[in-house]
């Protein structure tokens, strides 16, 4: 394949603001009902909950709670396993911070699994190795997308009775063995960030088949308050986490689209990787099999023995092309920082941290061999559903282009 080096720069979409999202008449037409109401609690209006009664019909699950952010959604999926102060979580350090301050405002203690260094994804390997007689959960991250090996971690949690929070804020309508990722485990999270598969600005979704979570879940999000009980009361401290009749008729109108976004995502990924499979030196995203991955973002793995620069090297110049890449994905795992490495949480009480096992609480950097390995090798480059087939030709020709230019010397 002859690739010219010097490429027209090309705007791309970006989710960030209107040329990557797919808004519409739909949203604007269910903003204007909902408007012309004068309703916008979810507690009265009717948006919300048909947002929950589609997510959960799409997914075939039996309930679907919608709440204010992912954040809220992975605080209400750990607050509903009603865990005792000290209890340990094992989960990802590759991560948002929302998805791990949650486990701490519950008095957990976060315990970090080394990933997978191609996939960035926990494994049932490294999570059994994180595990302690106080684990008594686990959360996986799907991370860009890609589900992790999920029978095997099933599997092991199933012999150590262990529930299984999936973060999903990046996998929708992902699947793994024909099963969607966030109906695998006890409880799914996902968000609509404004950059998720589907956005509300910020919003998440909670998904469970568990008639007992599920009754918890509901209650955290509403201050424990008892709506449609008998003799309700606020049953135990929570917060109030709704999500607004405004963000429900925004996302009520995004869920309508998500199959075909989707699928264009998949589509749009199948033909950068014919591009990209056969570049030396270029490693395009691994599916484990039996898997969809829905690419929320596309990371291909840069051999820094034959690039001069690495990862960094080729975001600085792809830069120059306008396209924005993230070396690394994030600069340091999640334990590098200073609430985990200061210990910084309420006041100077380093609480919870007080009731931690010193193993749990010990980030030495060859404890996460897959960590800093997937983290360096890893450029992660922007993807919507609103990338033309020209736009993808136009990244990987500059992508190729660029690793012309970085390729080391023989």
């Amino acid at each position: 394949m002859n690739i010219e080096t010097a490429l027209a720069r090309r705007a791309l979409p970006n989710d960030q603001e209107a040329s990557g999202r797919n808004f519409g008449d739909r949203e604007i037409a269910y903003l204007s009902e909902a408007l012309g109401t004068g309703t916008l609690t979810s507690t009265k209006g009717r948006f919300v909950k048909a947002l929950e009664r589609s997510f959960a019909d799409m997914l075939n699950v039996k309930y679907a709670y919608a709440c204010s952010s992912g954040s809220a959604a992975v605080h209400c999926a750990i607050a509903a396993l009603d865990l005792e102060p000290g209890d340990e979580v094992v989960t990802s350090p590759i991560t948002d911070m929302g998805a791990l301050a949650p486990i701490l405002y519950q008095g957990a203690i976060p315990v970090f699994a080394d990933v997978d260094p191609v996939t960035l994804n926990v494994t049932a390997r490294t999570i059994e190795a994180a595990l302690s007689d106080r684990t008594r959960a686990i959360v996986v991250t799907h991370l860009f997308g890609t589900p992790c090996e999920m029978n095997e971690i099933e599997a092991l949690a199933q012999r150590n009775n262990l529930p299984i929070v999936e973060d999903c804020a990046q996998a929708f309508l992902a699947t793994h063995r024909d099963r969607y990722v966030g109906t695998i485990g006890r409880i799914g999270a996902f968000s609509l960030q404004q950059g998720k598969h589907v956005t509300t600005g910020e919003g998440g979704i909670v998904v469970t088949n568990d008639d007992a979570l599920a009754r918890r879940i509901f209650l955290f999000i509403n201050k424990a308050w008892g709506y449609g009980d008998r003799e309700p009361d606020h049953y135990f401290l929570a917060l109030n986490y709704r999500m607004s009749e405004l963000q429900g008729a925004v996302g009520l109108a995004q869920i309508e689209k998500l199959e075909r976004a989707v699928e264009r995502r998949v589509l749009l990924a199948s033909i950068l990787t014919k591009w990209l499979e056969s570049s030396p030196g270029l490693s395009v995203p691994v599916t484990p099999v039996d898997a969809r991955s829905v690419y929320w973002r596309y990371a291909i793995r840069i051999d820094q023995g034959l690039f001069a620069g690495g990862p960094p090297a080729f975001a600085k110049l792809l830069k120059d092309r306008d396209i924005l890449t993230a070396p690394r994905y994030i600069q340091k795992p999640a334990f590098e920082c200073e609430i985990f490495r200061e210990q910084r949480t309420f006041g100077k009480s380093r609480w919870p941290f007080t009731l931690a096992r010193p193993e749990a609480v010990r980030y030495d950097r060859d404890r996460y061999p897959g960590v800093y390995r997937g983290l360096d090798g890893v450029l992660v480059i922007p993807w919507n559903d609103r990338l033309s087939i020209g736009d993808v030709e136009y990244i990987a020709r500059s992508i190729i282009s660029t690793a012309h230019d970085l390729r080391r010397s023989a």
